[in-house]
């Protein structure tokens, strides 16, 4: 299995700056966008193995991106996590229902946006496996 990659839509550069950083340890690939309509499309030309978006970008918010892509046939299944520094309870419900698979609260502790990764990711090559196994073979 090769490196993964990670597309990181996220406005702020200290931010951004910070998650890549963090990826590269760890030995991820990373693309950005700053803004959601460049992160649609990055997904589409990349088929990342992962999204992490942040909420609150100008024009359109992160929530709506995450829609769009959760639309889209051939993006669907990319997990995305919400990074944001809404903390309520409904704002997690709405990061969800939006089709956000994790939701991270800023200001996040790299430990566990890290384990978000790993475990999405994780889950995301075992349903690969899986998938492609004959059922003899499961």
């Amino acid at each position: 299995m090769g490196e993964k990659m990670v597309l990181v839509i996220e406005d702020d550069e200290l931010n951004l700056k910070l998650v890549k950083e963090m990826l590269r340890l760890r030995n991820y690939r990373t693309i950005e966008a700053m803004d959601a309509e460049t992160g649609i499309q990055m997904a589409r030309r990349h088929k990342p193995d992962l999204i992490l978006m942040d909420i609150h970008l100008p024009k359109m918010d992160g929530l709506s991106a995450t829609r769009i892509i959760k639309s889209d046939e051939n993006l669907k299944q990319i997990p995305i996590v919400a990074l944001t520094a809404l903390a309520m309870a409904d704002d997690r419900e709405k990061a969800l229902e939006a089709g956000c698979d994790d939701y991270v609260t800023k200001p996040f502790r790299l430990q566990n946006l890290l384990k978000a990764i790993d475990q999405l990711l994780d889950s995301s090559d075992r349903g690969n496996i899986m998938g492609n196994m004959k059922d003899d073979q499961v």
